[in-house]
């Protein structure tokens, strides 16, 4: 029955977005990508950067950035708890550390683990899109975009008004290991905004609550996000943001399966900044920021059986400042700017640490022939404990006619270890390694773009190396885990998606999207009978699918994914959402699992089994 609905899907379209504008209409309202001061229509764009538009995020089944995530072609979202729990999330057969994650061109880095980067405080109906770029991204965005970066673009109230979501669900099994009692699901939802000429205020919390879906899986999961635009003149505005999410769940088999079957962890992260705009002259722009993040993260092994026991508790702080520019020559575009990033952990069985880091860069973009487009530039950058390193770029594209571009970039970016790679001490499960040394990568990528009336369709094919890749390896059984540079990874990919919209007259639409991503990684220079924690977890075939069908204010969606990793089982998840919108009230109905397919992500954690949920919402915004 799977190969058939396959088959049926490969028919109906070749689909997924190269992904558009800003209402899906590729020369209207077109999404703008900003790169270190390079505002950039997405239609310009040399490099393979993929966008989860506000018209595809109303539609897809899922209410966190977790979950939108799982639907984006060549990213790896592997979750260890459902609905926006815990989760890691990789580029392109990458591990999860070498993605760098931005809130409106802000860097999330954590300075302790990866595993809290997706710890964030927007709720999805504060979301104006994500972007997705692929492939090393330091000469744009700086250290740790090793295999790409995730840029999650915030919403700008157009009118004042309220909106109120709320929803419930359950898979209708009971917790026959503890309570006996139905797991279910719910939440809310709550913005207002202010709107006026010269400034707009947004004001967003929710509240999101589950038992779980197996023993020791429940979670509760509160934020609150504060955005203001002001605009002083038409020259100069300022942008502020405040947010705040406490993310409390039980961790049943998350880290050290099967003896934390009782482990509990809660993580609170406070994010800040404050950034403007100001265009100096019409050829110069000026876009200063500053930010700060702090993450706590209480692990408890043995949760409320022995709550005082191994517990571990680890609090960062990373404050950072930019300044990015450009000037518009005549003969092309200068990018120009640096920042300086400072950031500490105290521990309790990490210890205490602190690093500074200073980055600058430059970029120049030109039009060399009528349709040849060239962006070059290098990003310097120096480390308090690594010193100096030089990341060199250069992407380039050729209009072949106004529907077809060829596209290529070469690259090279750096991951920095993370203080639990460096100082890690949880004898017998997981210790760091001082001495560990900094990922670098070097990467190619050929691609093709076509845009012709309703149809997108985009194609790459890219070679990565990455020297000194860093995992926890040991070579008898009984040790514990220890962070090791292993040797080089080498990945070849190639990467297929397009869109295409059917109108079926004024009142109906079709959409189709699909995308395959192949992935093949070997190792080179590794120690033989080296035993490995994450080296064979990355992907290898991926599948994306939706199809959706809109008449007049009622709308279905039906999504497809199917993984296949190096090792480990394949399986297919089948989604939907079906919605109709009265005036300014929409209810929908979410399906997920509907094939009750058994699948794991990360180990051995089971995730969900069939789950339905139903949701009312109102907007006034």
């Amino acid at each position: 029955m799977k190969k058939l609905y396959f088959a049926i899907i490969m028919f109906l379209g070749a689909n997924v977005h190269a992904q558009q504008k800003q209402d899906t209409v590729i020369t209207i309202n077109e999404v703008v990508i900003n790169e270190n001061g390079f505002n950039t229509p997405i239609s310009k764009q040399n490099r393979n950067v993929y966008v989860i538009d506000k018209a595809m995020i109303a539609k897809l089944p899922g209410r966190t950035i977790q979950e939108l995530l799982q639907y984006a072609n060549g990213v790896d979202l592997r979750q260890r708890g459902p609905f926006g729990g815990q989760a890691d999330v990789s580029i392109d057969g990458g591990s999860f550390e070498q993605t760098v994650v931005l809130l409106n061109g802000t860097k999330i880095i954590d300075g302790q683990t990866a595993h809290n980067m997706l710890n964030l405080p927007i709720p999805v109906e504060a979301i104006e899109r994500i972007e997705v770029v692929r492939g090393p991204a330091a000469r744009i965005y700086g250290i740790n975009s090793l295999t790409g970066a995730i840029n999650i673009i915030t919403k700008r109230p157009t009118k004042s008004g309220i909106l109120v979501d709320a929803h419930g669900g359950s898979n209708f099994e009971k917790d026959t290991e503890s309570t006996g009692k139905t797991f279910y699901s719910g939440g809310i939802q709550i913005g207002a905004a202010i709107s006026k000429e010269k400034n707009q205020h947004a004001l967003f919390g929710s509240h999101d609550k589950s038992n779980g879906y197996r023993f020791n899986t429940q979670f509760e999961n509160t934020k609150f996000l504060y955005q203001g635009n002001i605009q002083i003149n038409d020259s100069n505005e300022i942008i502020a943001l405040l947010g705040y999410t406490k993310n409390e769940f039980g961790a049943n088999g998350f880290y050290a399966a099967p003896g934390d079957k009782n482990s509990t962890e809660s993580v609170q992260t406070t994010l800040a900044s404050i950034q403007s705009r100001h265009n100096l002259s019409n050829r110069w722009t000026l876009l200063p920021r500053l930010s700060y993040r702090y993450n706590f993260d209480d692990y408890r092994y043995f949760g409320n059986v022995n709550p005082n026991a191994g517990v571990s508790k680890h609090s960062t702080n990373s404050l950072a400042a930019e300044v990015t520019s450009s000037y518009k020559l005549n003969n092309g575009e200068l990018g120009f700017g640096s920042e300086i990033r400072s950031e500490d952990i105290n521990s309790s069985n990490i210890g205490q640490h602190r690093r500074e880091n200073f980055g600058f860069y430059t970029q120049y973009r030109t039009n060399l022939l009528k349709n040849l487009n060239v962006n070059a530039g290098a990003y310097l950058n120096y480390n308090s404990s690594y010193k100096w390193q030089v990341y060199p770029g250069i992407d380039a594209s050729y209009a072949v006619t106004d529907y077809l571009k060829l596209t290529g970039n070469i690259g090279t970016s750096q991951r920095i270890p993370s203080f639990t790679d460096l100082y890690l001490n949880q004898r017998p499960g997981n210790i760091g390694n001082p001495d560990v040394q900094p990922e670098n990568a070097f990467q190619s990528e050929l691609g093709l773009k076509l845009t012709r009336n309703n149809l997108t369709f985009n194609s790459s094919f890219f070679y990565r190396k990455i020297d000194k890749f860093i995992d926890y390896t040991k070579t008898i059984a009984t040790d514990p885990w220890e962070a090791n540079n292993i040797g080089s990874m080498t990945t070849r990919g190639i990467n297929l998606r397009s869109n295409y919209s059917l109108s079926v007259n004024d009142n109906a639409k079709f959409n189709f999207n699909l995308a395959y991503s192949y992935l093949n990684s070997r190792f080179t220079n590794m120690e033989q009978g080296l035993a490995t924690k994450y080296q064979l977890s990355s992907l290898k075939h991926q599948v994306t699918n939706t199809v959706d069908f809109k008449y007049k204010n009622f709308s279905v969606l039906l999504a497809t994914r199917y993984n296949q990793r190096i090792v480990g089982s394949p399986y297919w998840i089948n989604d939907f959402r079906i919605s109709e919108s009265i005036n300014k009230f929409t209810i929908y109905m979410d399906a997920q699992n509907i094939f009750d397919s058994k699948y794991y992500e990360i180990g051995a954690i089971p995730l969900p089994s069939r789950w339905l949920s139903l949701g009312v919402k109102f907007v006034s915004l």
